[in-house]
């Protein structure tokens, strides 16, 4: 029994490890760091394109059920939502919640 569980235990304990330090750290070195500094910038930065990178993927290489959904559809779902986010004031469920509404949409007409 135990050879088949640990690899599963070996994951659990390094995945955890290998973002645990990361998050303790964060918390020890927060206080000290100014929000206006040229790291918390470049860190921001990062973090803001590899969200962007991901939303890309999903639109341009999609796989699963995305993958049968034509491309202007999902730039049409994201669009609407990132317009909705705007005018409903930067709230982000607002416009995830149009966006995935009119992907719905979408799908549910292209059934028809």
């Amino acid at each position: 029994m135990m050879e088949t569980l640990w690899p599963y235990l070996f994951i659990a304990i390094a995945g955890w490890l290998a973002t645990d330090i990361w998050r303790w750290l964060g918390v020890l070195l927060g206080n000290r760091i100014s929000e206006d500094s040229v790291w918390l910038i470049w860190v921001r930065s990062v973090a803001t394109a590899l969200v962007a990178a991901v939303v890309a993927r999903l639109i341009l290489f999609p796989t699963g059920v995305l993958e049968a959904t034509p491309v202007s559809l999902r730039i049409a779902a994201v669009a609407t939502g990132f317009v909705v986010f705007l005018i409903a004031r930067q709230k982000i469920f607002a416009g995830i919640l149009t966006a995935e509404a009119v992907l719905l949409g979408g799908i549910y007409l292209m059934q028809i």
